[in-house]
């Protein structure tokens, strides 16, 4: 599955990943302690929904537009993040990871960008001139494992591939586990989207194997039962979630599946720990 993210800014599967992160951030951030944030696949940064290629899937028009019509308070801090790189009132530019989390920094904080590709490398700096953020062009999966332990007590990992390869999922666990072996206590995010669930159940059994004990699942799907060929959602792995999050995650959860399911359809967005 391609997932070119130019024309995919937006939409639901970036609400909730958005949201999460936000929320996640802000558990750790309760601590005074430093935090490193590292996107391991980083893009471009910041999107324009109102350009062609956006507009070519109009995906946005069921994700962030559909939320700013709605007023659900558990959204609010997503919609101040997005309205952060916006003038007025209306998204015309989406925020991708990276300008999420460097609106979150703390002086203590730090934050590591890194974008393979180069031309999106390139956007990706002008994207974050003025923020203190790192941009690095490396093999992300290189650069995972090389930036563990961060230099900070805590920090979080995100992974956030296009999973334009065949052995992505297959990358990931494998880097996942050398990963916990060197930084077993760091938060890890892994999302991914959802085209059938025969598939996933299979990459969840894969990573079960890797005997990580806090593992927590947030699948988000779109519809009442598989959409053959199609993008019928997306999900998030968390690695040691902070236990702050966990607790507040239930109606943040609910709101999203209220503010983002499709006419016609009660979808699910639902949360469970991966059993070792």
């Amino acid at each position: 599955m391609n997932y070119r993210h130019s024309f995919h800014a937006g939409n639901s599967a970036d609400v909730v990943k958005h949201s999460l992160l936000i929320a996640l951030v802000q558990a750790l951030q309760q601590k005074e302690g430093g935090l490193t944030l590292i996107d391991t696949h980083a893009g471009c940064g910041l999107y324009d929904l109102v350009g062609e290629q956006a507009r070519r899937t109009g995906e946005a028009t069921q994700g962030v537009l559909r939320v700013f019509t709605g007023s659900d308070p558990l959204l609010d801090d997503y919609r101040a993040a997005v309205l952060a790189v916006n003038i007025g009132g209306e998204p015309r530019l989406y925020p991708g990871s990276p300008l999420v989390l460097a609106e979150r920094l703390r002086p203590q904080d730090a934050l590591i960008l890194n974008e393979k590709h180069p031309e999106d490398a390139a956007a990706l700096r002008r994207a974050m001139r003025g923020t203190s953020a790192a941009v690095h062009e490396r093999d992300a999966y290189e650069l995972w494992l090389a930036l563990l332990p961060t230099r900070t007590a805590r920090g979080v990992v995100l992974v956030d591939p296009p999973y334009e390869q065949t052995d992505e999922r297959a990358r990931i666990t494998a880097t996942l586990a050398a990963a916990h072996r060197k930084w077993a206590h760091g938060v890890t995010v892994i999302w991914y989207p959802l085209k059938d669930r025969a598939t996933h159940q299979r990459w969840k059994a894969d990573l079960r194997q890797l005997g990580i004990p806090k593992f927590l699942s947030v699948e988000h799907w779109l519809y009442d039962a598989d959409e053959p060929g199609t993008y019928n959602g997306a999900g998030l792995f968390i690695v040691n979630p902070p236990y702050a999050f966990t607790q507040a995650l239930p109606p943040l959860l609910a709101a999203l599946r209220t503010a983002l399911a499709p006419a016609g359809h009660q979808g699910a967005i639902t949360s469970d720990w991966l059993k070792v």
